[in-house]
């Protein structure tokens, strides 16, 4: 086939490649939904840091079995509770 014969791809199918490299490079696609208090917390850290949403997850995960590790997570939820975030 030449450049010309080549079809283009779709949106889905360029997003399957992408997952595919994803995938291939060791990451593991995550979903949720958050919550109005998390949003807040999210927009506040992404302004701050200028992180993707894939480096926020990713580091929100980290930290927290962190925390879990050194036996800080009700300090953690205390603080979000006191806080109302």
């Amino acid at each position: 086939m030449t450049e010309q014969e080549k079809k283009p791809l779709s949106n889905a199918q360029k997003q399957q490649r992408y997952r595919e490299r994803q995938k291939g490079s060791g990451k593991k696609e995550l979903r949720g939904y958050l919550t109005p208090e998390a949003l807040t917390c999210y927009h506040e850290i992404q302004q701050k840091t200028e992180w993707s949403d894939s480096v926020i997850l990713s580091n929100a995960i980290r930290l927290m079995y962190a925390a879990h590790k050194l036996g800080q997570i009700g300090l953690l939820n205390g603080w979000l509770t006191e806080h109302k975030k």
